[in-house]
């Protein structure tokens, strides 16, 4: 890169310019940067002509050696000789770097952080419930599998399988909070059409002897006196 300059009858600009080779071969250049007016610049540096000129140039250094380190290329040698060392992980699952954008996009970072402001606890709620959610798609195991197979992800867990353990006491305690405000920042993602709602209700039942938390006794769509759980449902206009 380098500084190139355009003068008018009352000012001069100056501009770091990029050459390069366009897709039909041939050498050109186009502005990369606008550094600003000689009378502008000159105030603000308080500098004459020469001292701008000195500037700009440091200015296009610093620029080329950025723009180097954000298009450098990396070479990896391989080697089909060379055994695998055993015990050795050498493949990572980044599956998950998709749902990774969905969760930060919901603000579910935020959420747990507000979380821990009402709670003592030092394991890091965040990393937990991120990893719980990936395994919940891409595995759906138990808690125990599912701590084993985030050990597969590019960002391994650096809590303990006790901290999970921990952490869902107070997930379970926050579960109103968490679906709340999911809800309310999902419509930063999708906007919802609420000028007319659709909604609808079911029911299950549960193959138990006694009523327990949110399974309770009554009459189901099939007239069977298990324990059972209302659901409803919530469609906008748009479907």
């Amino acid at each position: 890169m380098r500084v190139t300059t355009t003068k008018s009858k009352t000012d001069e600009s100056f501009y770091i310019n990029y050459a390069f080779i366009n897709e039909k071969g041939k050498s050109t250049s186009r502005i990369y940067k606008k550094l600003g007016k000689l009378s502008e610049l000159s105030k603000e540096l308080n500098t004459d002509r020469d001292g701008v000129m000195a500037w700009a140039k440091e200015q296009a250094r610093i620029e080329t050696e950025k723009y180097k380190k954000e298009n450098e290329s990396v070479s990896i040698a391989l080697n089909p000789n060379i055994p695998i060392k055993k015990d050795q992980q050498n493949t990572f699952n980044c599956g998950y770097l998709f749902l990774q954008s969905i969760y930060y996009s919901l603000h579910l970072d935020n959420i747990c952080r507000n979380i821990k402001n009402r709670h003592d606890y030092e394991y890091d709620l965040n990393a937990i419930l991120s990893d719980l959610i990936y395994a919940r798609f891409l595995n759906p195991t138990s808690k125990l599998s599912s701590f084993k197979y985030c050990h597969s992800l590019l960002e391994q867990p650096t809590y303990h399988l006790h901290d999970i353990y921990r952490a869902l006491t107070v997930l379970a305690e926050e579960s109103d909070y968490i679906q709340a405000e999911l809800y309310r920042n999902s419509n930063y993602i999708h906007k919802r059409n609420t000028r007319v709602l659709y909604y609808d209700c079911t029911n299950y039942y549960f193959e138990i002897e006694q009523e327990r938390g949110d399974a309770k006794y009554g009459k189901n769509k099939e007239n069977k006196p298990n324990p059972i759980v209302g659901m409803g449902l919530f469609m906008d206009a748009d479907g």
